[in-house]
């Protein structure tokens, strides 16, 4: 027995399986597409540092394909104007989790819808392997401005995710700091 726990345990590792998330309950994709604010993120990548100042809320939109595939638009301002990216997140047999191609890091990365009440807020974590572990905590709203107690779940989340408190952000809503919308680095909606 202990054998086979051990063996399960090492196949996880080596499969990238981010073990201990769970994805929403009864996770309805329907309901959950539309348009989404990345309000809050948590990371920790040393490339993110730099571009920690400058992140703003940014926007995306989420559209279910008849395959249970679904396409992820997210728009970043960037010098030459505003720029539309369109992600195409892959199924996967559990409902929330999904898997998709990152080009930069030329890796899979894993996206769980960890909680949502569709019409309010939504917990995603996003995990990937490139030498080390490296996993992003994002909070959407459908709305730029969500409740303090919506805020703090995120926090909370993330940090029993083991994020510092310094790697978890709530970026300003557009006309707080007279910056656009959207993301200003490409780094984040591609994390």
């Amino acid at each position: 027995m202990k054998i086979a726990l051990v063996t399960i345990f090492l196949l996880m590792l080596l499969t990238g399986i981010n073990a201990g998330v769970q994805p929403q309950k009864n996770f309805d994709l329907q309901r959950f597409a539309g348009k989404w604010y990345r309000v809050g993120l948590a990371y920790d990548s040393p490339g993110f540092v730099p571009y920690r100042n400058r992140l703003t809320v940014s926007m995306g939109v989420v559209e279910p394909k008849e395959n249970g595939d679904v396409n992820m638009t997210m728009w970043s301002l960037k010098s030459s104007g505003c720029q539309r990216k369109v992600y195409v997140y892959e199924k996967t047999s559990v409902p929330g989790v999904f898997n998709y191609y990152s080009t930069r890091h030329r890796r899979v990365k894993d996206v769980t819808v960890v909680e949502t009440n569709y019409t309010e807020y939504a917990l995603v974590l996003k995990h990937k392997k490139i030498n080390k572990e490296f996993t992003q905590v994002s909070l959407y709203g459908r709305t730029k401005r969500l409740r303090a107690d919506v805020l703090e779940k995120f926090r909370a989340y993330a940090t029993a995710r083991g994020f510092s408190k310094e790697s978890i952000l709530t970026p300003p809503a557009a006309g707080k700091t007279g910056k656009s919308l959207f993301t200003l680095s490409g780094h984040v909606s591609h994390a």
